[in-house]
């Protein structure tokens, strides 16, 4: 895993990152030079907005921490021989987090560092001169889609959090920070991204080595699932339809959608760009980390690699899949069988898991936003609104693609079910399971979720433990955990910052 800036909103500086040839991040690196001195060029500007994109590989990176490992999709396999990681990502798995805790504080960092980088590139393209009016429209609204993305997540993590769209004058001005409530951080993240969709063009007009940039259909996606969040289902619906005239379509397989030979398909309305063997980072290794420890080269195909056994499907994911979903044996696998011929029954996340030429380095992008994933969103918005009777044909394209039988004839509340079903099998592993559970319940019932699962996962571990025993405090969900909690070196540094409360 590529290491995660720990570089936090105090200490922004000007970090936009180099990558990779035949695509639209840039090789130059004008890491650390000075903004006075800098954005002077059009390809200066194209260069911070390409650090912007780089920066989304270090978030996307470590997502599944905070968004499937919480949840009821994944477990980890532990080494009995190596606990260092038992307050760290273990503590995600078993809501055992504090404000202490290391990736959560690595997160928080990334996070305010990309978003000052952001927001000077945005303070600086209008005062370039050599630069059309559309390309500074576009190079525009990349930027603010980057910048809605990373206050999405953030607020859907913490609730309030320091709410920053301009440069800071001067470093004392980061002291003194407060946090801005939902509605406001909401409330910018819905202007950025309208703004966004006005100022992009269709994805379709993106070739060569632009194919991949945030486009219209990026930002109305993204918008779609805000106005979704925030319950503002008439929005929602309107936001999302606008989205089927735009071209895009579900790609005929499954597995398809996932192949490293079918980047940036009819399906994608945006992923983050990995190139595999290339010679400046730019590589992924989601497969190393979520491929079973002890499997070498079973589920990699390098004997010599390591895999780490993190974001092990559970058994309550595995269940989920109905006879028949053909999207089962794309998202994972019940266990691999050794160089020797012996099965081995840990199962492992396969949505990541294809050929590469270079040990450590696959091609894997990460989906963000799918058009699976609007047609859902918008059968749900409209279930909300009116119950499921002109809900169906969205919901039905997406369980036929998978080798399933339409739905038909359900009450509106059995509708829900099986919308908040459907999202579970169909975007397993995308870092969506956290989200939907907190968007689509109450607080009461994801804690009895949540609780149910865990006591099903100590009476009965999805993966052996080696012995080692549970604590008393594993497997315990509080409904203030929902909120995950401010890293403590930020409440050091900034007295303005309160916590969330149970931490």
């Amino acid at each position: 895993m590529k290491k995660i800036y720990k570089i936090s909103i105090l200490l922004g500086f000007l970090a936009v990152t180099s990558a990779c040839k035949k695509s639209f991040l840039d090789l130059s690196d004008p890491t650390k030079k000075s903004a006075d001195k800098f954005y002077q060029t059009e390809d200066q500007i194209k260069q911070a907005v390409s650090g912007a994109y780089s920066s989304m590989q270090d978030n996307v990176n470590s997502q599944y921490v905070f968004a499937e490992m919480s949840s009821d999709n994944t477990t980890i396999q532990l080494d009995p021989s190596d606990r260092g990681q038992t307050d760290r990502v273990e503590a995600f798995e078993f809501w055992n987090v504090t404000a202490t805790n290391v990736n959560i504080a690595d997160m928080y960092n990334q996070s305010y560092n990309a978003l000052y980088n952001i927001n000077v590139a945005l303070s600086k393209i209008d005062g370039v001169t050599a630069i059309s009016d559309q390309k500074k429209a576009q190079y525009k609204g990349e930027l603010q889609f980057i910048r809605a993305y990373y206050y999405f997540n953030l607020v859907r993590y913490f609730g309030p959090v320091v709410l920053v769209t301009e440069p800071l004058a001067n470093a004392s001005d980061a002291f003194a920070t407060a946090r801005s409530s939902e509605d406001d951080v909401y409330a910018q993240v819905i202007k950025d991204l309208t703004d966004a969709a006005a100022n992009l063009p269709a994805k379709s007009t993106y070739t060569g080595g632009d194919v991949g940039r945030a486009s219209k259909g990026s930002a109305l996606g993204l918008l779609g699932k805000v106005y979704l969040t925030r319950k503002d289902y008439p929005k929602a619906e309107s936001t999302l339809r606008q989205i089927l005239t735009l071209g895009y379509s579900l790609v005929n397989k499954y597995a398809d959608v996932f192949s490293t030979a079918n980047k940036n398909n009819s399906e994608s309305l945006f992923e983050v760009q990995y190139l595999g063997s290339d010679k400046v980072s730019e590589w992924s290794n989601f497969e190393y980390i979520f491929a079973p420890r002890g499997s070498e080269g079973a589920v990699t195909g390098f004997p010599t690699s390591r895999p780490q056994g993190w974001n092990i499907p559970t058994k309550s994911i595995i269940a989920e899949f109905e006879a028949g979903d053909e999207r089962k044996a794309v998202s994972l696998k019940e266990g691999y069988t050794t160089d020797k011929g012996v099965f081995v029954a840990i199962p492992y996340v396969a949505k990541y898991n294809h050929a590469h030429t270079v040990v450590g380095r696959t091609d894997d992008n990460w989906p963000v936003l799918r058009y699976a994933d609007v047609l859902l969103m918008l059968a749900e918005a409209i279930n909300e609104q009116s119950g499921p009777a002109n809900a169906y044909q969205y919901i039905n394209q997406v369980r036929d693609r998978a080798g399933l039988g339409g739905l038909s004839g359900l009450s509106q509340e059995t509708f829900r079910s099986a919308i908040r079903h459907e999202r579970r099998v169909e975007l397993a592993f995308e870092n969506d399971r956290w989200f939907d559970l907190k968007r689509s319940l109450t607080n009461a019932q994801m804690v009895t979720l949540l609780n149910a699962h865990g006591q099903a996962e100590k009476a009965s571990p999805t993966v052996d433990r080696g012995g080692v025993p549970f604590t008393g405090n594993d497997y315990k969900f509080d409904g203030y955990e929902a909120l995950y909690p401010i890293p403590d070196r930020q409440l050091f540094l900034d007295k303005n910052l309160t916590q969330n409360p149970g931490y």
